[in-house]
């Protein structure tokens, strides 16, 4: 054979023991967490669903939403459902809520009708289920957002900065991070 040849049956061979592989890896059942340090990013806009990523004792992804108490979807709810590929948890997030209820700005422009603040509180995790069962913590959460507002069409207010809780801003882009330690009780 010439070695031409032997390299391809040779490439061949190699990329089939790497597929094999992955799939056993990928087959293989996830680990339990231990415990320990997390890093959580969250993003935000103008619904009550953002993507999630965790870091650090838990490795994972997968989608945040608001809730109320009840665990129904609620865009000004005091509770966050974290929903992971190996399992969810809660995050109790009341005292963040509070703390951003009523946001100083950082950065804002009658200008350009922008706005960027950010708030923190420390949260707590519960409710896990799947590979997060017994879940408990406690975390350092800071919210930041930034947004551009709306202008008066017209009348007497017209190219104004139009402050409304009924008008949403023409973009608003927001992240969560949070810094702590879980743990996991059977």
């Amino acid at each position: 054979m010439h070695s031409t040849g032997r390299r391809l049956v040779g490439g061949a061979c190699l990329l089939a023991v790497i597929a094999a592989a992955a799939i056993m890896v990928s087959a293989a059942p996830a680990a339990a967490p231990t415990g320990g340090t997390i890093a959580l990013f969250a993003t935000i806009g103008n619904s009550s669903t953002g993507k999630i990523v965790v870091a650090g004792a838990i490795g994972d992804w997968g989608t945040a939403v608001s809730i109320d108490k009840n665990g129904k979807p609620d865009e000004n709810g005091n509770y966050v459902k974290v929903a992971l590929r190996k399992g969810s948890f809660e995050i109790d997030s009341t005292a963040l809520n509070k703390a951003t209820a009523s946001p100083r700005p950082q950065v804002a422009s009658d200008k350009t009708c922008s706005i960027s603040t950010s708030g923190s509180a420390r949260v707590t995790l519960f409710n896990g289920t799947g590979l997060y069962k017994g879940i408990t913590g406690t975390l350092k959460m800071t919210l930041s957002f930034a947004g551009v507002g709306r202008r008066y069409p017209s009348g007497p207010n017209k190219g104004q900065c139009l402050h409304s809780d009924t008008e949403p801003p023409l973009a608003m882009l927001g992240s969560v991070t949070g810094h702590g330690t879980v743990q996991f009780t059977p």
